[in-house]
Order: structure tokens, then C-alpha cells, then sequence
């Protein structure tokens, strides 16, 4: 892994973060990309290293794509890695009170950032003889939620775009999967359980933990260790599939 290079989308985030630092430990040279600036420079701030730079983007804007992508080559000769994870949850409302500007903007954000950045990141890592891919999906993109039909349909749809991928990769010699969290301890569930709860968020949350065998919500370096595997040539035979880090919800 030493001196590979990997492009992380949603750099800014718990679990970019966390992928970040287990890639940093294994001498990557490491892209952060996203729309946070502010946090973006803290994040890089903290992890102190020459090996790692951002890149502000809005990967919904496929010219911030084409920049992001270009930053890597131009910082790094080329892109081994990407970790297409930036999303949003959207907001929390009956399918029948839905705006449409809400649904488009998770549209935007989780399904057409993935792809423009599957676009653009294929066709570099087809002219340097291929690589690896992982997409963040969601346990949402394998089952239903009331009151969360942007945000479900959105990660169904990453799934069609992951299996795609794989297949036209394939001969490019790219390997693309997607992985699917659970609840984990974030940002995004808080918002979720304050969306499906307002005054009882802390009871969706007692209510989501009971679902979970493991019993217990997961932390973001859970996902990243899953990730990290599936990018790393310890998966070099596994391409177009779905992994699931949920302690066991969807079982």
C-alpha cells in the first residue's frame, strides 16, 4: 500500500476521517474531498502529515469532479484508490408531504456525486492499468424506512451503479463494491433520529439499538477497517459486491 494513492470523497466527515487514518498508517498518499472547508483544513491540521492534502469540492457540480480528480494526479502521478462515500440524509417527512427540492437534493448529492465521481475517477485509473473503488451505500439501500424516501431510494439506487461499475471495470482492470453501514455513532443518525423523533430522538435511538444483535451502534473505524479491506489487495478477487457492516440489524 505504501505510496498508493487514494481520493476520498466526504473527507470531512466521521467515517473519511477514520478511512483517512487507517490509509495514512499504511504510507498512502491521501486526497480529501469536500464541500466543508473550514473542516476540511481542521481535518488536515490534525492529521500533520506531506501525505495528505484537500481539495474543497461539491461533487454534485461535475466540473468540481474533473478538479478533484485532477488535484490527485497533479499532487500524487496518479489514483490508485477512491472511497466514493460523500452523502446526505436528507430530510425526515411522510412520502406524501415530500418536496420535490428535498428529494433532488439527496438525488444530487448521493446518487449523481457518485457517479460523476465513478465517471471521472474510472477514466484515470484506466489510463495507469486500474485500481479499487468502494461506494458507500447504507443498510437503507437494502431495505425500506417510513419517512426517509430520499434518502432509501438514493442508496438503492448506489447499489445499481456499484454493480454496473464492476461489470464495465472489469477489463479496465478496476474493482468496484459498495459497503453498507448500519446505525453508527454520527452526525448523520443523530440528525435521523431528531428527523423520525423531535422530542423522543433518544427513544428512536434506544428503539434502533434493539434491533441490533451486537446491541450496540457502530463506530466510524469499524466501517473504515471494512473499507480498508475491500480497497486493499487482500480483496483483489472481489468485485461488484455488497458489504454489510450492521452488527447484525439486517439479518
Amino acid at each position: 500500500m505504501k505510496n498508493k494513492t487514494i481520493i476520498i470523497t466526504g473527507g470531512a466527515g466521521e467515517i473519511g476521517v477514520a478511512t483517512a487514518k487507517l490509509f495514512l498508517k499504511a504510507k498512502c498518499n491521501i486526497l480529501l474531498v469536500d464541500i466543508d472547508k473550514k473542516q476540511l483544513n481542521t481535518v488536515k491540521k490534525d492529521m500533520n502529515s506531506d501525505k495528505v492534502a484537500i481539495c474543497v469540492a461539491d461533487v454534485t457540480k461535475e466540473a468540481d469532479v474533473k478538479k478533484y480528480v485532477k488535484k490527485a494526479e497533479k499532487e500524487f502521478g496518479s489514483i490508485d484508490m477512491f472511497f466514493n462515500n460523500a452523502g446526505i440524509e436528507g430530510v425526515v417527512t411522510p412520502l406524501t408531504e415530500l418536496k420535490a427540492k428535498d428529494f433532488d437534493q439527496v438525488m444530487q448529492v448521493n446518487v449523481y456525486g457518485v457517479v460523476y465521481g465513478m465517471k471521472h475517477v474510472m477514466k484515470s485509473m484506466s489510463k495507469s492499468g486500474g485500481g479499487s473503488i468502494v461506494i458507500t451505500s447504507s443498510v437503507a439501500g437494502l431495505q425500506g424506512t417510513a419517512g426517509m424516501m430520499p434518502y432509501i431510494t438514493s442508496k438503492h439506487a448506489t447499489i445499481g451503479v456499484m454493480r454496473t461499475a464492476a461489470l464495465e471495470g472489469a477489463d479496465m482492470g478496476i474493482r468496484v463494491n459498495s459497503v453498507h453501514p448500519g446505525v453508527v455513532d454520527s452526525r448523520m443518525m443523530d440528525s435521523i433520529e431528531q428527523g423520525l423523533g423531535g422530542d423522543e430522538a433518544e427513544s428512536v435511538k434506544e428503539g434502533f439499538k434493539a434491533q441490533i444483535p451486537l446491541g450496540k451502534y457502530a463506530q466510524e473505524d469499524e466501517i473504515a477497517d471494512t473499507v480498508f479491506f475491500l480497497l486493499s489487495n487482500k480483496a483483489r478477487y472481489t468485485t461488484g459486491a455488497t458489504y454489510v457492516v450492521d452488527g447484525g440489524l439486517t439479518a
